[in-house]
């Protein structure tokens, strides 16, 4: 007998869709409704798990529930000097932990530092048979066997509700600042990887349009000793803060006219590529994140050719945001890899009923 009511509706909602074999669409904020395949079934509302569990800011462990809303989880931390490094983004004030975890976004540091799942350390979650589980905990080296946890982060909600997640946090960086630098994409794409060889603070870095601006953090000793290597503009706090945040939440001016391009009929696309490869001959905006391993494009091109072309540098495209989902967000799984996905889904959704299609058609 579960003792939390939030908890404990939960379970009923599942039990009930898992006897009905009726598809359930798991919510929380609502900020990534757009991402993935559209949203399926009866709304599962998670919201009302909000809260944080336990925090141990000597040990930099967080455990939080999974409707709490991120801004409200980064201003506690913020308050002891820790952040959540990997940046994961804001769509909107409504997004939450478990979104974030489901979701598997990081932002403009996540080259640096790693992507959400190299921070879950643990989580409990509600399987498609109404079960709650716990999977491993609150240290890094507590995982015996496959680590589910961490499959979690990037799954889209496909294998279960979760509820409450651990995670490791980091401090806030001692010193920071913000270059700027005009080059072409070409010779931004090469910069990239010559500084990614040196031992350089280099945390964030986006190019477009002729300008390729970079964050380093870290010791103030090494940020200033990068910043004098790197030289180039330095921009002020009070810009580059919202510059970052806009990066990260999509409100940049790139993203800004992506979205009304979107509503005009073109669709916005994340490449993952090589950090080597060079710029690629696709119509449309681009800008390059991660050093250059992420492109976002703004085109009208076929799906098949953006998929293709990243597929032809050893990399693969999303569709992230569109109109017309037709085409599929994902590409297509390889066999042994679907088989993967199956044979999870299997064991812990068998009657198919958490997000339907979110993440992978017909799954």
């Amino acid at each position: 007998m579960v003792a939390d009511p939030a908890l404990s509706r939960l379970i009923n909602q599942v039990q009930v869709a898992a006897s009905d074999r009726a598809p359930l669409d798991i919510r929380g904020g609502g900020s990534k409704s757009f991402y993935g395949g559209e949203p399926v079934g009866e709304p599962l509302d998670v919201t009302p798990l909000a809260g944080i569990s336990s925090y141990e800011p000597s040990e930099l462990v967080v455990t939080v529930r999974a409707g709490t809303k991120l801004s409200d989880l980064e201003a506690v931390l913020a308050e002891k000097g820790q952040c959540l490094p990997f940046e994961p983004p804001r769509f909107a004030a409504s997004g939450t932990v478990g979104g974030m975890v489901a979701a598997g976004m990081a932002g403009p540091a996540r080259a640096a530092v790693g992507g959400v799942r190299d921070y879950v350390l643990g989580a409990t979650m509600i399987n498609g048979r109404a079960e709650l589980l716990s999977f491993g905990g609150q240290v890094m080296k507590n995982v015996a066997g496959y680590d589910v946890s961490r499959v979690l982060a990037g799954s889209m909600g496909i294998f279960g509700v979760i509820c409450e997640v651990s995670l490791k946090v980091l401090p806030i960086p001692p010193a920071s600042v913000t270059l700027r630098l005009e080059m072409d994409a070409g010779s931004a794409i090469r910069r990239l990887n010559e500084w990614g060889g040196q031992p350089l603070p280099l945390n964030a870095s986006a190019w477009w349009d002729g300008m390729l601006v970079l964050r380093l953090s870290g010791a103030e000793a090494a940020v200033k000793a990068a910043q004098d290597k790197i030289g180039g503009e330095l921009i002020a706090p009070a810009a580059a803060l919202p510059f970052w945040q806009g990066m990260r939440d999509h409100s940049d001016e790139f993203f800004v006219g992506a979205s009304r391009a979107v509503d005009g009929g073109a669709c916005l696309w994340r490449l993952s590529v090589p950090a080597t490869a060079g710029p690629l001959k696709l119509s449309g905006e681009q800008l390059l994140e991660w050093g250059g391993a992420q492109r976002w494009i703004c085109t009208s091109a076929p799906a098949q050719t953006l998929r293709d072309v990243a597929a032809a540098v050893g990399g693969h495209a999303v569709l992230f945001r569109a109109r017309d989902k037709s085409a599929a967000t994902f590409a297509p799984l390889k066999p042994a890899l679907a088989a993967v996905h199956q044979q999870l889904k299997q064991a812990f959704d068998p009657e198919r009923i958490f997000n339907p299609g979110r993440l992978v058609p017909g799954l």
